[in-house]
């Protein structure tokens, strides 16, 4: 069964930085995937962070382009998402999430919160 194991949340100041990591099950690791992260704040619907498209670019929402870069290591089948000047807005339950083959897969989510 495919599995998505996130870590490196946690709580962070204004104008600091983060790294999460997402590993990923080997067996839909692919560049043919759409790979990348989601995130949800409390109240609102989940959004797109960032993510890899089928076609090997890179997808940013425009509240994070600028600030931060998405990547992956096809060594050790992990994902990250590198946040820098974070704001009180980034806030949020981070996702990671894979799309191939027609399936859709998450990991558990990982809390991220921005607050002096």
């Amino acid at each position: 069964q495919a599995q998505l194991v996130e870590s490196g949340g946690g709580l962070v100041q204004p104008g600091g930085s983060l790294r999460l990591s997402c590993v990923v099950s080997q067996s839909i690791f692919s560049r043919h995937a759409f790979m990348g992260w989601f995130r949800q704040a409390p109240g609102k619907e989940r959004e797109l962070v960032a993510t890899f498209t089928s076609g090997g670019g890179i997808t940013y929402a425009d509240s994070v382009k600028g600030r931060t870069t998405l990547s992956r290591d096809t060594l050790t089948n992990t994902v990250y998402l590198q946040m820098n000047s974070l704001k009180p807005g980034d806030t949020g339950v981070y996702y990671c999430n894979v799309q191939y083959s027609g399936q859709v897969y998450w990991g558990q989510g990982t809390q991220v919160t921005v607050s002096s």
